[in-house]
């Protein structure tokens, strides 16, 4: 499931969130229509769905809450093809302007919740899925939203988006069945996931984009444009300055206002980003008031040190860690796979070898980082110990194909733990780059046929990447290697990112308990090839393509385990990428005018859409901070 690609994924009193773990004996009935959708083994429960169960029901609307987009700019208000860069605001799945089918839950993983669409059926062979809409939905003009508006929608991104070409490849049509109902027919049956999946797709007005604008020029959907579009959502386009500010209007009229998706939620009246030119800026802003009310830290250094600003130390900006399950991401060097350097594994195992996080944890990150030791991290997906059971079965045939000790041992990454490690692990690496035929030759490592250099250019986008990246840096040219930091401007970052243009970067790589078809996007040889796309390594193994398959079609939870416990242990085995670190909680800090829910989503962390501005707060913060009017 793509949760782990959008800003979120039913809330019921705390006794019904319970209690849709604890029906778990039978998937959910073929044919027959269902409100909410889950892919953890559970079926609807009788109790209706109502609202999230940390939400206040009663928060008042009102005010505004301001953002900074630090590092960007934006020319685009079409975040559905790869051409321009989006506006905040917008994503590839909607954001606030364009709804979905469903809403991914923000309390449960692999569960959506009716919002476009209030229902939906499929057949036991998940050969298909139907979808009823609303009645009630509408676009902001009033037009109500039509089965022919998903049909449409469905046609021109499955053809214009790369994203959701390869989310939706086993989608062969989408049918109209009347003026509400929509099948969307497969290619393959089996796949349990593809028709909970439909849920994700985000439903464009076709009337308005097949229209013409203010010039009379017919508008493109696979083109870029700063024409604000229509949508369906809470919010809509308002004032804007192209690449520095854009001003987001909640529809008082919203249709979907009382949908207990919505319960709660959605409470400021205006939401305003402005584009800054860097991290050091949006911090500055943050500090200063007025430019950004909440800041979701990344800095250990930052949360450790640095809220000792004047407004922290008088207790009107605050900070909190809100535990979350979902944060839990593979963050790593990326190594590009497109470079002959990196197509040899030992290559890239001696690189893992060089990266020393234990002191830089100590020494940077005031010991608030965990290693990341798997690509589905603190779930029953990630791989360990050594494969059994299902898992085994599911490698055997691959053992020719695999190294012998995925086999036999556990995977590990080094524990620079003693005075003597750095010298252990970089022997091994050398050792490892011999036998790749690499040598070092005057404290130059060099490629033993050609006498060529090693080089290899870290690409970064500010500051936090020399933090990130210096002390691995330097143990690469320990080994002899011709180790750089390249910084590029947010902009160029993003093209060349997307082209692959790069040797290493880091790149977060998050995951849901519920994978499925995004894992082709992440992993398959057919993405390596597609600009744009999260397999940002270039991976190309026949075994990785297969154990995608077997994920995607797993018939039921115990199999899914087990092909994603496979499919994790043989990326870690092939060291695509250097693990770094995580932490299993949201950093947030944020300027003391909000009303906030006694407790938040511990799945996604926190929800700031539940918040709301208490008017006697921000007077008092205004009163005090110039900067705050």
């Amino acid at each position: 499931m793509l949760n782990c690609l959008r800003s979120g994924r039913f809330a019921k009193t705390a006794g019904t969130a319970a209690a849709i773990w604890l029906l778990a004996a039978q998937p959910l009935l073929a044919q027959e229509w269902h409100e909410t959708s889950s892919l953890i083994e559970s079926e609807d429960t009788e109790t209706p769905f109502e609202r999230y169960s940390y939400v206040n029901p009663d928060a008042p609307k009102g005010g505004t809450l301001n953002s900074v987009v630090p590092g960007g700019t934006f020319d685009s208000f079409n975040p559905f093809v790869v051409r321009g860069t989006a506006a905040a605001g917008l994503t590839s799945f909607g954001g606030i302007l364009n709804e979905t089918l469903m809403q991914q839950s923000l309390e449960l993983p692999g569960t959506s919740h009716p919002l476009l669409a209030e229902a939906f059926k499929h057949p036991d062979d998940y050969s298909s899925a139907t979808y009823r809409l609303n009645a009630k939905a509408r676009w902001h003009d009033g037009q109500p939203v039509t089965a022919e508006d998903v049909v449409w929608s469905f046609n021109v991104l499955k053809k214009n988006s790369p994203l959701y070409n390869r989310y939706y490849a086993n989608v062969t049509e989408a049918v109209a069945l009347n003026e509400r109902e929509v099948e969307f027919r497969f290619d393959q049956k089996g796949n349990r996931e593809l028709p909970h999946i439909m849920g994700d797709l985000a439903v464009l007005p076709r009337h308005w984009w097949e229209g013409t604008n203010a010039q009379g020029q017919k508008r493109d959907i696979t083109q870029p444009t700063l024409e604000a579009p229509l949508g369906s959502g809470p919010y809509k386009i308002g004032a804007f300055r192209p690449g520095a500010e854009i001003n987001w209007v909640r529809v008082e009229d919203y249709w979907g206002a009382d949908l207990p998706v919505n319960i709660g939620r959605n409470n400021f009246d205006l939401r305003k980003y402005t584009y800054i030119l860097d991290d050091n800026a949006a911090w500055l802003a943050f500090t200063k008031g007025g430019l950004a009310d909440i800041r979701r830290e990344n800095s250990s250094r930052r949360w450790a040190q640095g809220y000792n600003f004047p407004a922290a130390e008088a207790g009107d900006v605050l900070k909190t860690a809100y535990p979350a399950s979902a944060s839990i991401t593979m963050q790593g060097f990326a190594l590009n796979l497109r470079r002959s350097q990196f197509q040899n594994r030992d290559v890239r195992h001696a690189l893992t070898l060089a990266y020393d996080f234990e002191t830089q944890n100590r020494q940077a990150f005031f010991g608030l980082n965990t290693r990341s030791l798997s690509f589905f991290q603190g779930s029953e997906l990630a791989a360990s110990g050594v494969p059994e059971g299902r898992e085994l079965a599911l490698l055997q045939p691959f053992r020719d194909q695999l190294p012998a000790e995925l086999f036999t041992e556990p995977f590990k990454l080094p524990v620079y733990d003693t005075p003597q490690s750095e010298r252990t692990y970089l022997r091994e690496a050398v050792g490892l780059f011999k036998k790749a035929g690499w040598e070092i030759r005057d404290g130059r490592l060099v490629n033993a046929q050609s006498g060529e250099q090693m080089r290899i250019e870290m690409l970064g986008s500010g500051p936090t990447d020399e933090i990130i990246a210096g002390p691995f840096l330097q143990n690469l040219r320990k080994l002899g290697i011709d180790a750089t930091l390249r910084i590029v401007d947010a902009s160029q970052y993003v093209n060349r990112m997307r082209g692959f243009e790069f040797d290493m970067a880091t790149e977060q790589l998050p995951q849901s308990q519920s994978p499925g078809n995004e894992q082709r996007d992440y992993w398959s040889s057919q993405a390596a090839d597609i600009p744009g796309s999260r397999n940002t390594m270039g991976i190309k193994d026949p075994v990785v393509d297969a154990l995608v398959d077997k994920v995607i079609f797993a018939e039921n939870r115990d199999e899914l385990v087990a092909a994603t416990n496979a499919l994790d242990r043989v990326l870690l085995w092939n060291y695509f990428v250097v693990p770094q670190y995580h932490r299993p909680e949201v950093w947030v800090a944020y300027w003391n005018k909000f009303g906030i829910p006694e407790q938040q989503p511990t799945y996604l962390g926190v929800d700031t859409d539940s918040w709301w501005i208490d008017p006697a707060k921000e007077q008092a913060l205004a009163a005090k901070y110039r900067s705050i009017q």
